[in-house]
């Protein structure tokens, strides 16, 4: 290939990537309304990987000399550096005390700190005895499953959850499909649906942290699939309306179908709410899909919801099999 059809050949790749680029980071940027579009909420999912095409379009856009598309692939690598810089950049760290009371050989229940996980387990068909191994190993003491079945549910406990875990939450809003709470510790005030959810029922529960109250709350919100773009929007804004819930302090772990990139998402978290992997600062926590070998993770749709004055670290993605969601650990400090 001659130098000048291999510049015409890179100049047409640039502009094609930095347009795809360009395209992806003002959805980015558009209001929840707009976000809710017909197949919006899927090409904002994938936010991070603009990233990507954009440095791949200013290779090509500098060997075929085409400034304005090196400019445009410039501005959209600024963008998304800085919209996931928090997840590179601590806002706060964990003690040392923290991390040494999650490191023993079993959890400990009279501090106020704890480890906790959440993983969707696909309509029940996740291997139930990996979660409970997954569950001792890493001393959890509170766990969210979403999309739990009245079969998954006896499998766990065949597998010995209740050996660590023996206080549970589960509830279900159409008698098939549920969402629930484990907890090594008694489960106060124990509620079906904390949310009042169109999407689905949230159980939540108070776990007692050395005198410290915290409600946790298994979420799971509506996908956004065909036909269910405004319902996947509306699932998102009720969640949003917990911001005005004054009474408690909540930790919120699930399936949000959503990522910091997607407006409704950072609308519930306002300035009271955090994500833990942001505020870990750990780097990216992809979560799904985790079942489509050999394509990888590529969005973080589950997460770890922290209140005001908590602090989150050691955020870990692990490979759960038979589920189409990574399960999310992190440990908390809750004052």
């Amino acid at each position: 290939m001659s130098s000048s059809l291999w510049r015409r050949v890179a100049g047409v790749l640039a502009w094609m990537l930095a347009v795809a680029s360009l395209l992806g980071s003002v959805a980015r940027v558009l209001p929840a309304d707009l976000q809710a579009l017909p197949y919006m909420p899927v090409l904002i999912a994938v936010t991070p990987w603009f990233a990507l095409s954009a440095i791949v379009a200013l290779v090509f856009a500098w060997v075929g000399k085409h400034w304005i598309a090196m400019l445009l692939a410039i501005v959209c690598i600024v963008a998304q550096a800085w919209w996931q810089r928090p997840f590179f950049s601590p806002s706060d760290r964990l003690s040392p005390a923290a991390i040494a009371a999650v490191s023993g050989a079993s959890a400990n229940t009279r501090d106020v700190y704890a480890r906790v996980m959440t993983c969707n387990v696909y309509k029940g068909r996740a291997d139930a005895a990996s979660i409970v191994k997954l569950v001792s190993e890493q001393r959890v003491e509170i766990l969210a499953l979403q999309e739990t079945t009245d079969e998954f549910v006896r499998a766990l406990d065949d597998a010995g959850i209740r050996d660590y875990l023996p206080y549970s939450q589960v509830s279900t809003s159409d008698g098939v499909y549920g969402n629930g709470l484990w907890s090594a510790t008694p489960l106060g005030d124990p509620a079906d649906d904390d949310v009042n959810s169109s999407a689905s029922f949230m159980p939540g529960g108070t776990v007692e942290f050395d005198g410290t109250d915290v409600r946790f709350v298994s979420v799971h919100t509506t996908s956004p699939t065909r036909g269910y773009w405004r319902q996947w929007k509306r699932s998102l804004d009720e969640l949003g309306l917990m911001r005005a819930h004054e009474g408690s302090r909540y930790v919120f772990m699930g399936d949000f179908n959503a990522t910091t990139d997607h407006a409704p998402f950072r609308d519930f978290l306002g300035n009271r709410f955090s994500d833990a992997a942001q505020q870990a600062g750990r780097g990216f926590t992809f979560t799904w899909p985790a079942d489509r070998f050999p394509l990888p993770r590529f969005a973080g749709i589950d997460h770890v919801v922290l209140d005001k004055g908590m602090t989150a670290g050691q955020l870990q993605v692990k490979q759960i099999p038979g589920s189409d969601h990574a399960a999310l650990l992190a440990t908390i400090a809750v004052k």
